[in-house]
């Protein structure tokens, strides 16, 4: 919501604030004005004054989703309408739009190279366009993978790609249509885990937030599942995972809580407008419990939902204590819970921890968590209370220990095999019993 400058070594300027989801940005080279975006959520043009002493000027307004945008010949801004479908161009003095290009699916990002060639990236596609400005017309010069957040191109007229689902970025030969990778990485943002037996081996759903995937637990291969943005996905951003034998329960970002066959992909079912989950399980009788701001719902096949508990004000990790009563992590009250899902009760099984996470039981009926706070992994016995530690200095917290910016993710696999995930690294990490 905020955009800030610093020249040198000097201080920190706030040039903008309480502009939601700002997004964008650029300057003209010719006289220095700059401009900023807003997409998702909000929507809108803005200059800014690049002392910080002016006011943000509001140059138009509910335009389409305009993301990453760029300076063109005639001093215009040219940029794609995420949620139009097209590459328009936007007189800054004035605000008039006319539409450059259409026939897109998802356009991210926008550049010119030296010689004014307009590039587009198509996210939903996975394709890299040349448009010609005078005409329209669009001419693919790269296929890559789906996902495609941004691009910029260098002095050399070098393009760069990157990719939101590979935590990567390519170089794209524009003549060949060939694709150098630069970097990559075989997740993106893992948040929560769910693993299931699969003969000798563990199979890892992860909410990658870009991607929904899995992972085998012996090898580490990673498959894409379902990829954010691509044209035939039904993920938004995936921010927590469910899974039993059957069935896959996927989080998503914007409300949405998705059912998949385990075996094929297909989705079963679709919820929507469930504001504020971190987790969800699929009960025995097919109803699904989520955890949600403030305690647990129960939602049936036809999206009834019925509240179960209150009083949690931050509950997160979610696992079976019974078929009648569930384990949750109070994040915000630093204890784990049991509840009783017929009666709504509660029973502290221990308190005092600093931002407890993901939530898992072993083969001894051991509780294990993640205590952010201190950055260890635990056990706890359900009747005791009686907290052991298991590991310490575990690479997590991105800012610090004291606020998780996104959520871990914990799940226990066969053998009593732990998996982690680190948001310093965005990796798994693997515990083995020895």
């Amino acid at each position: 919501n905020t955009v800030r400058a610093r020249k040198g070594d000097g201080p920190i300027r706030v040039l903008a604030d309480k502009l939601a989801s700002v997004n964008s940005i650029n300057y003209r080279k010719s006289d220095g004005r700059l401009f900023v975006a807003q997409v998702f959520g909000g929507d809108g043009l803005w200059e800014l004054d690049p002392a910080g002493v002016k006011p943000p000027r509001s140059i138009l307004k509910d335009i389409g989703g305009l993301n990453g945008f760029d300076i063109g010949p005639d001093g215009w801004i040219y940029g794609p309408l995420w949620f139009k479908k097209q590459v328009v161009k936007i007189n800054p003095d004035t605000g008039e739009l006319n539409i450059v290009a259409a026939g897109f699916h998802t356009p991210a990002a926008a550049n010119f190279d030296s010689k004014w060639n307009l590039y587009v990236l198509d996210t939903a596609l996975g394709t890299v366009n040349r448009v010609d400005i005078k005409t329209g017309d669009k001419t693919v010069v790269a296929k890559l993978d789906t996902s495609l957040d941004n691009l910029a191109i260098d002095s050399r007229d070098r393009l760069f790609v990157s990719n939101m689902a590979d935590n990567g970025i390519q170089e794209v030969n524009v003549v060949t249509g060939r694709a150098r990778k630069v970097v990559k990485g075989d997740l993106a943002m893992p948040v929560a885990l769910s693993a299931v037996a699969e003969g000798k081996r563990d199979v890892i759903y992860v909410a990658d937030v870009f991607a929904y995937r899995s992972v085998d637990g012996t090898t580490g291969r990673v498959t894409d599942l379902q990829r954010s943005h691509a044209a035939d996905s039904h993920v938004d951003y995936a921010s927590g995972v469910s899974a039993n034998d059957k069935h896959v329960l996927v989080i998503n970002s914007n409300g949405t809580l998705q059912k998949y066959a385990r075996r094929d992909g297909k989705l079963l079912a679709e919820w929507k407008a469930l504001r504020g989950l971190s987790s969800a399980l699929e009960l025995p009788d097919g109803t699904v419990l989520a955890a949600q701001v403030g305690g647990l719902v129960r939602i049936n096949a036809s999206g009834e939902r019925k509240q179960v508990a209150t009083g949690i004000d931050r509950a997160q990790g979610l696992t079976f204590a019974s078929n009648d009563s569930v384990y949750v992590t109070d994040v915000a009250g630093g204890q784990i819970l049991q509840v009783n899902l017929n009666t709504g009760a509660k029973r502290v099984i221990v308190g005092g921890l600093k931002v407890p996470q993901g939530l898992a039981i072993d083969q001894t009926s051991r509780l294990i968590t993640v205590e952010f706070g201190k950055q260890r992994m635990i056990s706890v016995d359900p009747k005791s209370g009686l907290i052991t530690e298991l590991a310490s200095g575990l690479p997590m917290g991105l800012r610090s220990a004291e606020r998780a910016d996104r959520s871990i993710g914990l799940t226990v696999g066969q053998a009593g095999t732990i998996y982690v995930t680190s948001d310093v690294e965005n990796s798994i990490y693997k515990f083995s019993k020895q």
